[in-house]
């Protein structure tokens, strides 16, 4: 029986998926000889290789169907034929939401959608990609009634590494030690078994062992961490805990490189121990950015569905110069929208705010710096904006956003998690609150420039702190690297130079930076001001600046641990 058309374009799209999904693999495996071989130039190239690698695959694509199906490819009902043979290819799949977000990129890509296109689409927005799966298909499983000496020793075998492990005795005794003091005696009476996934979890310059702890009450997060060094692979840390769970996954740092053969049954398996972490993210921060965006679409509309008296509202905070900002009410998202002019004093345009977040996307994000994603031609209900908020978005915003009818599209906006403002936070929280917010602010910044970035707007505005209490950057319009800054300390004012204004007497360059002065445009009581002078002080001196810059001038990793000191085990030894 002759194959029609749109059954052969089906399976043309499908192998184009399958040969993407292979070569996504192919970078990601990559990670383990760039660990092993601590070949870290090249984890950042990687990285950014596979982030570009979705946008080759579609364009690819578009031309083998366009040498398929000729003047047929303009057809929406080839389209709508094409998209239902694809339905029933992928149906067996457990992955099989990411073939039809493949296909959507490119139905969309053809016939530039605004909004959606039902006709053309895979739309349903009930759909669940992890609809099914109760857990994770393959695990190692280790019974703790062995002893946990040699449940360690089996795990440390059973991932191994082409550098060998420096000292396996010392790491199995120190991972033993700290699963005894952590699960057995603290947490988790009637501890059965440890479960891992099968698949070490790369980013940056760590490894990660990535399971749970199986008890008569449930299960808790287990985290064995690696560090590589020249000596060969050590142990460096140990999670136990959900919040230590949550901060190694957050939202604020680089996606993880893990080779998995499927990932949606991972997602559920990592979501139940982190309920509270939107699957969305959890797809995103695993490299699946596309699926992440269509399932935070999907939860999102899904949401402005159901509840018909929802607000789209301006979001808290500062009215920003270049971002006008709205918010679901009910819902933790924002959505920024470039201003079509920006007042005075920012001297930058459209496409140089683009390129910071382009910037922040392609660069370690340590944890401090919220992810930001992309999206074009959105569609909200008119009448579920309030109304100042639209009078905003349509008189400076015009370039972005329009009303068609009952709808207003919006055909670009970068979407990030909400967080509350921390110039409302210390205002609203606790005075232990609001101290601990002060200091981890400063310990940002610190984090921020050993990652080689600096903030460039360091007022509080631009700072959110996150449900785990972190002092988060997610203003990108001023954020550059060190290397385009010249600290400088504030020169001895001459008697007459005390009564004139700063810009009198001081000649300032376009990236000079003095750091002296950060303080006085803090805007906090003087003891959060004090405390955080007393602990950060390093950060108001130009000096410490200078030599931050000359350390990664000369090639020295300035480590930034996406967990605490308390986590690290007694031989810890940093990555170098």
């Amino acid at each position: 029986m002759t194959t029609s058309l749109h059954e052969r374009a089906a399976a043309l799209i499908l192998d184009a998926f399958l040969d993407y999904n292979a070569r996504f693999s192919d970078i990601t495996r990559r990670a383990k000889r760039r660990f092993e071989r601590r070949d870290w130039k090249y984890v950042q190239v990687d990285a950014n290789a596979r982030g570009d690698l979705y946008d080759v695959c579609l364009k690819e694509t578009l031309g083998r169907l366009e040498l398929l199906a000729e003047e047929r490819l303009r057809s929406r009902a080839f389209w709508a034929a094409t998209r239902d043979a694809l339905a029933q290819r992928v149906e067996p799949m457990l992955d099989r939401e990411f073939p039809k977000t493949f296909f959507n990129s490119l139905s969309r890509r053809r016939f530039h959608t605004a909004g959606v296109a039902a006709d053309i689409e895979f739309v349903d927005l009930h759909s669940e990609p992890t609809t099914g799966i109760v857990d994770a298909v393959d695990l190692h499983r280790y019974e703790v009634a062995d002893g946990m000496r040699r449940v360690c020793a089996r795990i440390l075998a059973d991932f191994p590494f082409a550098n060998g492990y420096a000292d396996i005795k010392a790491c199995v005794g120190a991972i033993a030690r700290s699963l005894r003091d952590r699960l057995q005696h603290s947490h988790a009476s009637g501890l059965q078994s440890i479960e891992l996934i099968p698949v070490p979890f790369f980013r940056e310059r760590r490894a990660y062992l990535v399971g749970r702890a199986v008890s008569e009450r449930g299960h808790l997060p287990v985290v064995i961490a690696l560090v590589s060094t020249p000596q060969g692979v050590m142990a460096d840390a140990v999670l136990t805990e959900v919040e230590q769970l949550s901060q190694l996954f957050s939202y604020a740092r680089s996606y993880f490189h893990a080779d998995l053969p499927t990932v949606a049954d991972i997602v559920v398996f990592l979501s139940a121990l982190m309920p509270h972490k939107p699957i969305d993210e959890l797809f995103t921060l695993l490299g699946r950015v596309k699926q992440g965006k269509t399932e935070r679409y999907r939860h999102l509309f899904r949401h402005l569905q159901r509840h018909a008296d929802e607000r789209l509202v301006r979001a808290d905070g500062a009215r920003g110069m270049v971002m006008a900002v709205f918010t679901p009410r009910d819902y933790p998202l924002v959505f920024k929208v470039i201003r079509d002019r920006f007042a005075y004093p920012k001297d930058i345009g459209r496409r140089q705010v683009e390129e910071k977040y382009r910037l922040v996307f392609r660069h370690d994000r340590i944890g401090r710096l919220l992810d930001a994603q992309e999206f074009r031609h959105l569609h909200f209900r008119r009448d579920q904006f309030d109304a100042d908020m639209l009078e905003e978005l349509l008189g400076e915003c015009a370039e972005a956003v329009s009303v068609q009818d009952d709808q207003v599209l919006v055909r670009h906006c970068y979407v990030q998690r909400r967080l509350r403002p921390m110039n409302l936070f210390v205002r609203e929280a606790s005075a232990a609150d609001a101290l601990r917010a002060m200091l981890d602010y400063g310990q940002s910044i610190k984090d921020l420039a050993r990652s080689n970035v600096f903030p460039g707007d360091l007022l509080l505005k631009n700072f959110g702190i996150s449900r785990g209490g972190r002092a988060i950057f997610y203003d990108y319009d001023e954020l550059c690297l060190l290397d385009d800054c010249r600290f400088r300390s504030l020169p001895e004012a001459r008697e007459e130079d005390e009564t004139r204004p700063l810009e009198e007497w001081l000649t300032v360059r376009e990236g000079d930076v003095f750091p002296e002065m950060f303080p006085r445009f803090l805007g906090v009581p003087a003891h959060l001001r004090d405390a955080l002078v007393e602990a950060h002080g390093e950060i108001f001196d130009a000096v410490w600046w200078r030599r931050t810059q000359a350390e990664l001038a000369e090639g020295r990793y300035l480590d930034v641990a996406p967990y605490t000191d308390l986590a690290r085990l007694m031989h810890t030894h940093k990555p170098d």
